[in-house]
């Protein structure tokens, strides 16, 4: 029986499956596919000297899929989430209007570009997004050190939604002027007990970068290497290979 690991070229070619990650910033998302053998780009606005991928791109992430997004087979993106959470939200919102901050809201443009490439894809993002929900992964559920839920919207493809495990405890750090231990760390901002860069590199299963505020970004590679198994189980009927 064959593995869904060992399956990773296009079926009928000798070349492996070509991803784009879209917004990618360091590659915690490209890390995961790359477990699977699949080749992977990224495009960032930013430029990325730690980025893990196996072709980057500096560029408009929108214009490159618009451009280049059905020359691959999967397209994997994570539009930026400060305009879709908590910074925006609430309180938040009145501030962020009386000081003229404004953060980019990506998530439709995204999804237009990629409805358009007709090719499978995922958004990731944050759960006060605009995506839609069709699958919520947490931290827990691949036995890492951070919760970071996180959910996908999937484009051309479905898979069942995995069990939530139950946490094992808190989130270490300074809540409400309380102290708390726990099994997870808090991998954002700084202060109040939250991650060191090593503990945000051991907690989400990041080797290659040292970059605290992109390592606060990554996405944990482990989502995503799930994620491909779960997209290439959708394939095997056409593959001819058990699951």
């Amino acid at each position: 029986m064959t593995e869904l690991s060992d399956i990773r070229r296009v079926p009928g070619t000798s070349r492996p499956l070509r991803v784009l990650d879209a917004y990618c910033c360091i590659g915690g998302a490209t890390a995961g596919y790359q477990r699977l053998g699949w080749h992977v780009t990224g495009i960032d606005i930013q430029a990325q000297p730690d980025y893990c991928g196996d072709v980057f791109h500096q560029g408009d992430a929108i214009d490159f899929i618009r451009a280049h997004g059905h020359e691959f087979d999967f397209i994997h993106t994570s539009p930026p989430c400060q305009g879709e959470g908590a910074p925006t939200k609430g309180t938040n919102a009145a501030r962020n209007a009386a000081i003229g901050r404004t953060y980019p809201r990506l998530i439709a443009p995204t999804r237009a570009a990629l409805e358009a490439t007709g090719r499978p894809y995922v958004i990731e993002n944050v759960a006060g997004s605009e995506v839609r929900k069709d699958l919520r992964l947490c931290g827990e559920m691949f036995g890492l050190g951070v919760l970071m839920h996180r959910y996908f919207e999937l484009g051309g493809w479905t898979t069942p939604q995995p069990p939530h495990p139950a946490h094992r405890g808190r989130v270490r750090g300074w809540r409400h002027g309380e102290y708390h231990e726990g099994p997870y760390v808090a991998a954002y901002g700084k202060g109040g007990g939250k991650a060191t860069t090593e503990e945000i590199r051991a907690a989400k299963g990041i080797d290659w970068s040292t970059d605290h505020f992109r390592l606060r970004e990554a996405l944990p590679p482990a989502y995503t290497e799930w994620i491909g198994r779960a997209y290439l189980a959708t394939l095997t009927p056409v593959l001819g290979v058990a699951a």
